[in-house]
């Protein structure tokens, strides 16, 4: 296999960014180079510059380039995690928006494998509304998706501390593994989607948007046309919920600040 040198790794990195959003600098170059290294084997290129042609000039369905995206992704999440924010995001919001009477909306944006949506759905049902709340899930990744699609996961999807009694409730756990019973699943309508592309017509006016652990993977211009899509879907006083390593503080965005229960979220003020 020929060597990932700056100047490959600079186009690589460059048209995964195009495609995807991502950005990798040069801090990120070993591990971007191992994984695009074994990836490009596995697709029969010996020669790194032979596989760059490929994508860019003989991929027009796209498949190709997304084959690599989910080569190079990192999957990493678990059931119940940053539980904190979620929980004040049901308590304090969306049952505060049901009990007027209002069906409620959410979209748990770059879900991954689903394990976000599938934790809102048991704190709602928890909670006894999660029949009057519409959850939507999405990631750029189609592999995660189908995965999401089965609630199956390793025991390292319940991690040290998560809440006992709801895991017990909703979860079945063997040997194999864990996995979320039936009527959670249910509950969550998933798709795919890529967020540095026109978001889907019908995807209407949301009461809250989950897009946590996602943001530090774009650079500052990417973010901000990011959240432009997202805000333009929130409905008057939707919250935005961003990574608690995140932050929106230094952009002008359509948003205003605010800290509850501990967690910060980003409020439409329109």
């Amino acid at each position: 296999m020929s060597e990932l040198t700056p100047q490959l790794f600079a186009v690589f990195a460059s048209l995964v960014e195009q495609r995807a959003g991502l950005h990798y600098g040069a801090a990120d170059r070993e591990l971007f180079g191992s994984k695009l290294v074994a990836h490009a084997a596995e697709r029969g290129h010996d020669v790194l510059l032979d596989y760059y042609y490929q994508l860019r000039y003989d991929d027009e369905s796209g498949a190709e380039s997304a084959s690599l995206i989910e080569a190079l992704l990192v999957h990493e999440t678990y059931l119940f995690r940053e539980l904190p924010a979620l929980s004040e995001l049901v308590d304090r919001h969306l049952v505060p928006i049901v009990r007027t009477g209002k069906r409620a909306r959410v979209w748990s944006v770059a879900c991954s494998t689903g394990e976000e949506p599938y934790t809102l759905a048991m704190l709602l049902d928890d909670r006894g509304v999660l029949g009057e709340v519409d959850i939507l899930a999405s990631d750029i990744s189609p592999a995660a998706i189908d995965r999401a699609h089965t609630g199956s996961y390793g025991r390292r999807s319940l991690r040290d501390g998560h809440p006992a009694d709801l895991a017990a409730r909703y979860t079945e756990v063997s040997a194999q593994g864990v996995s979320v019973i039936p009527r959670i699943r249910q509950a969550v309508q998933f798709q795919t989607i890529n967020l540095i592309k026109p978001l889907p017509a019908g995807l209407g006016q949301l009461d809250a948007i989950l897009c946590r652990n996602v943001l530090i993977y774009f650079r500052d211009e990417q973010i901000l046309r990011v959240i432009d899509q997202l805000v333009d879907h929130l409905a008057p006083g939707a919250l935005l919920a961003v990574g608690v390593s995140e932050s929106l503080l230094r952009f002008g965005t359509r948003l205003v600040c605010e800290e509850r229960g501990g967690s910060f979220f980003y409020r439409c003020a329109r």
